[in-house]
């Protein structure tokens, strides 16, 4: 899966919202079918969503484009599918998934959607918000090549803070243990690791402290609700000149070094060796990925 920094989500039944969450950034659109649709626009949201797809895959061709399916146990998920998976989807934002049974369910009938519509390549995000998921979530990364992303969820009225009754604090000090569990699952799996979600729309200097204290956790990009999020995100997830030339340096040091018959050498006031190299080269190779999203960073 791509790196992305901001995966913004937008009510299916609002397609006058789809382009102008993209044109606020962001590096993939999620086209919401469950909570933020009621029960009667179901439908018409399906169809909108399907017209827009092809079109918004080709002005866009770098953004992700997601769809939020209705959960399993909702009787609603083949036919949100079967409208939605087409050529142009990038991929299934899967709710409430608790098990790796369960991915398997999605796989058997994405495979069936994307033979029958012409589609391929389908790739999941899955957001672990249930007491399941958290259990699972080892065992859920690993389940199918789809797993492209996991997400750590910390917010503060949705269905995370129902499932673990916590109270919610801007520091997040209450969803630390499991967003680090998902974080370690993603990790050992190879899958992008995720986090979400600041609700309060208006408090862009708490949703920078959140996104920071994320990054610095491992995570490497977020759920966002609205377009003033999206710049936040991006800055916050997008590496500084400077540290870009911190690594580089220090990787040419090491490997001058290395050349010299050196192991080990000091670089500015830090003692480097092939640990650092590594991670510098690690680090590296996500800048270069995030340049790709949109052709610079």
């Amino acid at each position: 899966m791509k790196p992305y920094r901001t995966v913004i989500s937008v009510p299916g039944n609002k397609p006058s919202w789809y382009d102008k969450a993209i044109a606020a950034g962001a590096d993939c659109l999620c086209l919401d079918l469950e909570d933020s649709v009621p029960p009667a626009e179901k439908e018409s949201a399906r169809e909108a969503i399907r017209d827009a797809i092809g079109r918004i895959a080709e002005q866009y061709p770098k953004v992700g484009l997601f769809v939020r399916p209705n959960a399993l146990d909702t009787g609603e998920t083949g036919a949100d599918l079967e409208a939605v998976v087409v050529p142009g989807l990038t991929g299934v934002f899967a709710p409430k998934v608790g098990s790796a049974t369960e991915v398997a369910k999605y796989d058997a009938l994405v495979e069936h959607f994307e033979r029958r519509n012409g589609a391929s390549g389908i790739e999941y995000i899955l957001p672990m918000e249930t007491i399941q998921g958290i259990q699972h979530c080892e065992e859920i990364a690993l389940a199918s090549p789809r797993v492209g992303a996991l997400i750590g969820p910390t917010a503060e009225h949705a269905d995370i803070a129902i499932a673990v009754g916590y109270e919610w604090s801007p520091e997040g000090t209450e969803t630390r243990y499991h967003r680090t569990r998902i974080l370690l699952a993603a990790r050992a799996a190879g899958v992008h690791p995720l986090t979400a979600l600041w609700e309060r729309i208006r408090d862009l200097d708490g949703l920078e402290k959140f996104t920071v204290d994320s990054r610095k956790m491992g995570f490497r990009g977020q759920v966002v609700l609205h377009p003033t999020h999206v710049p936040v995100v991006n800055r916050v997830y997008t590496p500084a000149a400077e540290d870009v030339d911190f690594y580089r340096g220090l990787l040419k040091a090491y490997e001058d070094a290395e050349a010299a018959g050196l192991g080990a050498v000091m670089y500015g006031d830090i003692h480097i060796d092939k640990a650092h190299a590594d991670k510098a080269t690690a680090w590296l190779a996500r800048v270069d990925a995030l340049a790709a999203l949109h052709g610079g960073i």
